[in-house]
């Protein structure tokens, strides 16, 4: 297989160095091809056209196998604080050449928990999502108002259209969406859950 998807992770490690230590250590059995330390250093560990084991199991958009069809990407942060501008810049500047080089669009550049639900959280509340999709490195979200009577079915529905087939339960599904989209929000699902996913035909 050839590399489809970027998936993006934090690497929760004290350094980029411990990180890459653990990365290149057969029996810690996790790899990925690149690691960004804060100060925007990029370490490739693995070439991108051979499989690295940084996604596990998960699913998106009906494939699974994911470390077989994407390109594994670590940030050199804890999740909880933001994201170090000099780490940003060379991301960006790595998923330009990535995306070019693979023909990959936009929308292939996904978060771990996008695709495994409930089973991670990285990249993390603080990662600038925004950001990359304004520079077309990530899938754009919508704008539309959502549904007045939002139901978890119909929630569902509109979320496995944009991506988000793994097969969890739905507050699980509701939370992964909106450690994406909606970092902070919390209680019930609500119109604007639907907002970033789409447009307004998928929920009519």
């Amino acid at each position: 297989m050839t590399p489809r998807f970027v998936v993006l992770h934090y690497t929760a490690m004290a350094t980029a160095d411990a990180a890459i230590e653990r990365l290149c250590d057969p029996a810690s059995d996790v790899s990925a091809h690149y690691v960004i330390c804060k100060s925007g250093r990029v370490t490739q560990l693995v070439p991108e056209g051979l499989r690295a084991w940084h996604a596990g199991a998960g699913e998106w958009r009906g494939l699974t196998d994911i470390n077989s069809r994407s390109i594994g990407i670590e940030l050199d942060n804890d999740g909880q604080t933001p994201f170090a501008e000099p780490l940003m810049h060379s991301l960006e500047h790595l998923l330009t050449g990535i995306l070019s080089a693979w023909n990959m669009p936009p929308e292939n550049v996904i978060g771990h928990s996008d695709m495994a639900p409930g089973r991670k959280f990285d990249p993390g509340p603080r990662f600038d999502w925004a950001r990359l999709e304004a520079q077309g490195l990530a899938g754009r979200r919508g704008h539309d108002i959502g549904p007045s009577d939002p139901t978890p079915q119909g929630f569902a529905q509109v979320a496995k259209q944009a991506g988000y087939t793994a097969d969890v339960d739905p507050d699980t599904l509701l939370a992964a969406v909106r450690l994406r989209y909606r970092p902070f929000e919390t209680g019930p699902l609500d119109p604007q859950d639907y907002t970033p996913l789409g447009h307004a035909a998928r929920w009519a």
